[in-house]
């Protein structure tokens, strides 16, 4: 499991739709599973499933991103899981850690344009 957590100023929208297409589109592979919206008195809350294949563990990995907050302020939860192929403890992260890192990279990025 890899997980990315971080407060972050910007436009909830925009983030969400920004960072939907940054994971589509960081792998040929990708796919959304499924997701839910929540809006009640200028609260947001979405979140969002995503699967791709891992070539490096030959398996798939999934990506849970949680977004809560108001439309300027919200924070983000992003975690993987998945792609070990071990049977009592995990070994062979590389693809959970390699998906969020897509990720990590948007946001880093976003923070720098935004502020």
């Amino acid at each position: 499991m890899a997980k990315l957590e971080c407060s972050i100023k910007g436009n909830f929208s925009d983030f969400l739709s920004a960072l939907d297409a940054t994971v589509m589109n960081g792998s040929m592979s990708a796919s959304y599973e499924d997701g839910s919206s929540f809006q009640s008195n200028g609260v947001f809350c979405a979140t969002r499933v995503y699967e791709r294949y891992s070539y490096f563990g030959g398996n798939r990995v999934s990506l849970n991103i949680t977004l809560f907050g108001t439309e300027e302020e919200f924070f983000l939860s992003a975690i993987t899981a998945g792609g070990s192929q071990a049977v009592f403890f995990k070994i062979n992260t590389v693809g959970e850690e390699n998906f969020l890192d897509c990720v990590r990279d948007f946001v880093e990025q976003y923070q720098r344009e935004y502020s």
